[in-house]
């Protein structure tokens, strides 16, 4: 765990959401200076990020989540499993507050930190469950993980958490193919580069068959 650490300034966090085409909402920004300023702080004692420099911590944190941001319907459900320390869900649901955000992770110290942040920004509506992804009854109109499970492996489990017919399974990729699946087809290919590192990223979405 980095005891230096510190967190993205807000302009920078301003900066990352106009590069990736992010049109925050009043005080979002704020939100999300909040919520890293929090991880910083628990990071000494809890283990919730390997980032090793602010900007670092805010492509970790924030890029995905903040692409995502203009490519997910209006008012839709969303779903994020093994979301760790929040992302790319809680991003995802700070800059958009009209959507309906679960955010599911087993481990009970992230939960705690999660359901602290939550209140310190404002946003106990975003559902929050300690599970597993095999004890999920709900199926969402979106699913997203990121690092959860192997891309292959990822987007098998997601075909029971989707909505059907029309849900959709995000798959977040490093230097990896997207995968394939029988029940699933590609229908949306984002390729992005993380602002502050410059690290090439890619996100397939999949709906059903």
């Amino acid at each position: 765990m980095a005891s230096d650490l510190v967190p993205p300034t807000p302009a920078k966090i301003a900066e990352i959401a106009a590069s990736l085409g992010a049109t925050l909402p009043e005080g979002a920004t704020a939100k999300l200076a909040t919520w890293l300023g929090q991880m910083v702080t628990w990071n000494k004692q809890v283990d919730l990020t390997a980032a090793r420099s602010s900007d670092e911590l805010a492509d970790l944190m924030l890029a995905d989540g903040l692409m995502l941001a203009s490519r997910v319907a209006k008012g839709v459900t969303v779903v994020d499993i093994g979301t760790g320390a929040g992302a790319p869900g809680l991003a995802l649901a700070i800059a958009r507050p009209d959507l309906r955000v679960t955010l599911v992770e087993p481990l009970a110290k992230r939960v705690a930190f999660l359901r602290t942040v939550l209140a310190a920004v404002g946003r106990e509506d975003v559902n929050l469950l300690r599970m597993k992804i095999h004890e999920l009854r709900t199926r969402f109109d979106v699913a997203l993980a990121r690092a959860t499970f192997p891309p292959a492996e990822w987007l098998v489990r997601s075909v029971d958490i989707v909505s059907v017919p029309d849900g959709s399974a995000w798959v977040l990729l490093a230097k990896e193919p997207p995968p394939e699946d029988p029940d699933l087809t590609l229908v949306e290919d984002v390729a992005y580069t993380w602002p502050a590192t410059g690290v090439s990223r890619r996100a397939v979405r999949y709906g059903r068959v």
